[in-house]
């Protein structure tokens, strides 16, 4: 009697059918609505278009209900979530000479907003789960010079922000929170960006809360930053309600502000924010329990107190879990990414290198006369990174695909893909080997 044979699984990039219809593989973001429409129309029907005006505008009306999400006392609109970050490292007093401690895997802006203002970063290495920032490595580096602490909330899980928030106020140092890709995301019960000294937000076209374009928010519970802020981003000047402006510059200032029509079309995306944050947690926990099983491959977890954001899933891969002994784990990765792709399931990188391999750090570009690196602690050593570059080497990302709320089937069609993949292990290990 004969053995039936079973026909191995044909994958796409050897001529077999895609896991993923094309029209599965993007999803559009931010979803568009009529109310949207109507909205950005009203402001340019007769509302202030600009945020520098006594009385009510969109921006003051977006600064007030996002204070109040946040559960802060201030926020100030800016015109993205850099030059949030750099205004409020400003109205904090981060200068030349200071040095800011800084995650060593972040987007690039978390590391050109200190340089911006004359201050050196200091690369911080990450936690290998959360991605954050470690605060043993930042420990590590507290020094003289050390005059803030950056956290990034990346891909929207919280930093562990408690050993942080004890290492700045044991050391005297500030801490701003970048929460550009955590809208909605707490730690321990509350919202990020409420529990430094400052918080700043994206609000360009990708995030999780959008704008048509590009914005940003910057939340404190301190007045007297709120106030240096919105100087800072108003050319030093002071506007307030009742009171006529002078066109004088009390700090250098510069112009950050935040278009009406960007806050409009914000605050109408935010009626919405709750709806679709519910259905992203229930569609992305749903595909991250199917891929869980495959083995070789640590989907994102959250932390116990903390919830998570998903504004990008990172995913980590190991080739020796997945039974392919001898196998590096940047091979492995390569043949993935592109198995994967071939199977329209559109995983990315995101980053390429540690933020300290920039070029702009690693050549200490800067302003003129080499300023502000000619200012850096000399006796400080390079660092090495290794956990960052560990991860970078061994991982994909999954961005923007996921937010729309309607993303449930095409996430479905992502984890076929996926399992498709890890079916042919054995194929995998061959590519990976050559």
């Amino acid at each position: 009697m004969s053995t039936p044979t079973t026909t191995p699984i044909r994958l796409a990039a050897f001529g077999g059918s895609p896991a993923v219809p094309r029209g599965l593989r993007t999803l559009p973001w931010p979803v568009v609505t009529d109310e949207d429409k109507a909205a950005v129309l009203s402001t340019l029907d007769g509302e202030p278009l600009v945020s520098n005006v006594d009385g009510e505008s969109a921006v003051s009306r977006l600064e007030r209900t996002w204070a109040r999400r946040c559960g802060s006392r201030w926020c100030v609109g800016t015109s993205n979530g850099t030059t949030a970050l750099s205004t409020a490292l400003a109205a904090l007093g981060i200068g030349a000479g200071d040095e800011v401690i800084v995650p060593a895997l972040s987007f690039i802006a978390s590391g050109l907003a200190p340089l911006h203002q004359m201050a050196v970063p200091v690369f911080a290495d990450i936690d290998p789960v959360t991605f954050n920032l470690d605060p043993a490595a930042v420990r590590a580096l507290i020094g003289p010079r050390t005059a803030a602490i950056l956290p990034v909330h990346l891909h929207g899980h919280p930093a562990d922000l408690d050993p942080l928030a004890g290492l700045a106020g044991a050391h005297g140092l500030a801490m701003v929170e970048d929460a550009a890709q955590a809208h909605g995301a707490r730690y321990r019960g509350r919202p990020v960006g409420s529990l430094g000294d400052a918080g700043t937000f994206s609000l360009q076209v990708t995030k999780n809360l959008p704008t048509c374009g590009e914005g940003g928010l910057l939340v404190t519970g301190d007045e007297d930053v709120a106030k240096k802020a919105r100087m800072a981003r108003q050319f030093g000047e002071v506007i307030e309600a009742g009171r006529d402006r002078d066109y004088v510059s009390y700090q250098l200032g510069w112009n950050h502000k935040l278009s009406a029509v960007q806050a409009a079309f914000t605050l109408s995306q935010l009626s919405r924010f709750d709806e679709y944050e519910a259905a992203r947690q229930a569609n992305v926990r749903r595909f991250l329990d199917r891929l869980a099983p495959l083995p070789g491959l640590t989907v994102p977890t959250v932390a116990e107190g903390s919830t998570h954001a998903w504004h990008i899933l990172r995913f980590r891969l190991d080739p020796e879990a997945a039974g392919l002994s001898g196998v590096a784990p940047g091979a492995f990765r390569r043949v993935l990414h592109r198995l994967l792709r071939a199977e329209g399931v559109p995983v990315s990188r995101y980053q390429l290198m540690p933020l300290p391999d920039q070029r702009v750090f690693r050549d200490r570009l800067g302003f003129g006369r080499g300023h502000p690196w000619s200012a850096a602690d000399p006796d400080r050593a390079d660092g090495d990174w290794p956990v960052t570059r560990q991860v970078i080497d061994d991982s994909l990302t999954l961005q923007k695909r996921h937010l729309n709320p309607a993303a449930g089937p095409a996430l479905d069609r992502f984890a076929d893909g996926f399992e498709k993949v890890w079916g042919r292990l054995d194929l995998v290990a061959r590519m990976a080997a050559a």
